[in-house]
């Protein structure tokens, strides 16, 4: 191969890299807020950040009352899907877990900068305690007068330790994350963000109608 083409070829192979190595970058921890047995909240920077509107200060009562609302099904496949259809949305957290998550949630708002989002983790023991949790997580973020949200798992059984009980030679890694499809009550606040392009409840008008302080 002649010297300028091995020199292109090198050169395109590298960017390929390039491009492949940061498809598959992930959003980075840039703080842990908090962390104990039940709960862990932490900031987290995307690779591509869309500006958010952070810092945010809301009340521990005002993030609990739209995680209230919010409610997902499982995202499936045909022909599952028409079987998942006939089942009702699960509300996405119990009041007992929003007892624990609001308040941390509400402090990371106040403390996230544009480009950083809220990760939290929710914790509780799993069909098998010994190696098993029950994960629900997802993150958060406010862009404008839209208060984000996604869920990657819900009660899933994630392993607890790092590495197999069976083989300490290998990882044990979670799961992917898995898709579900959120919905929002009452329906009229959940709308477009024309920015993202993805559903977001609007919240000055939903904190409006829940508390009636809210300017």
């Amino acid at each position: 191969m002649r010297p300028g083409v091995r020199t292109l070829v090198l050169v395109l192979l590298a960017l390929a890299c390039a491009g492949l190595w940061a498809c598959a970058r992930l959003p980075a921890t840039t703080r842990v807020v908090h962390e104990d047995a039940r709960v862990a909240v932490t900031l987290q920077r995307e690779v591509a950040p869309p500006a958010y509107g952070h810092p945010v200060r809301l009340m521990e009562a005002e993030v609990a009352a739209v995680l209230r609302g919010v409610s997902l099904r499982r995202e499936v496949h045909l022909p599952l899907r028409w079987f998942e259809r006939e089942l009702p949305p699960l509300k996405a957290f119990r009041e007992d877990e929003l007892s624990i998550l609001a308040s941390p949630l509400a402090e990371a708002l106040a403390l996230a900068g544009p480009g950083e989002r809220v990760y939290f983790e929710l914790y509780a023991p799993g069909m098998n305690p010994r190696y098993e949790q029950d994960l629900t997580a997802g993150w958060i973020a406010v862009r404008g007068a839209y208060f984000h949200i996604a869920v990657e798992y819900f009660h899933s059984q994630q392993p607890i330790g790092r590495f197999s009980p069976y083989d300490y030679n290998y990882p044990t890694p979670r799961s992917a994350p898995e898709s579900y499809v959120l919905y929002f009550e009452p329906g009229r606040f959940w709308k477009i963000d024309d920015v993202l392009h993805r559903r977001a409840v609007d919240l000055r008008p939903f904190l409006q109608s829940v508390s009636g302080v809210r300017p």
